[in-house]
């Protein structure tokens, strides 16, 4: 078993159950994903490329779906949370009735059209 599969079995309820169904559709929608375990948290990278991560935070009591882009999203953006983050944008959900397909999909779809751009780089 991968250290990001482990990661996502270990977590408790509600948190397990969110993190399986946003693991489900990910992998069912982006087949060439590959889930890693990087910086304490399961990542998805494509193509060798950072994709999104998915972080739950039992503190605050929900699962963010995370994107880290040298350009901001756009879709939804109504729907990404930034909690004063200059660059992260993320999905967030406290329960596993939140989670809109629609939405995720079609900002993961953005995602991985912008994954060619890089993760966000700071200027000099």
């Amino acid at each position: 078993m991968k250290p990001a599969e482990a990661h996502i079995l270990n977590q408790p309820e509600p948190f397990k159950n969110i993190l399986l169904h946003l693991q489900i559709l990910i992998e069912r929608n982006f087949s060439d994903v590959d889930l890693q375990y990087k910086w304490k948290l399961p990542f998805y990278y494509l193509e060798n490329k950072p994709f999104c991560y998915l972080n739950s935070s039992q503190k605050k009591g929900f699962v963010d779906v995370g994107f880290w882009l040298e350009e901001p999203l756009e879709k939804y953006n109504e729907h990404l949370i930034t909690d004063n983050r200059k660059v992260v944008k993320s999905l967030r959900y406290f329960a596993i009735e939140d989670i809109n397909e629609t939405i995720l999909l079609s900002v993961l779809d953005e995602a991985f059209k912008l994954k060619g751009n890089g993760f966000y780089k700071k200027k000099l």
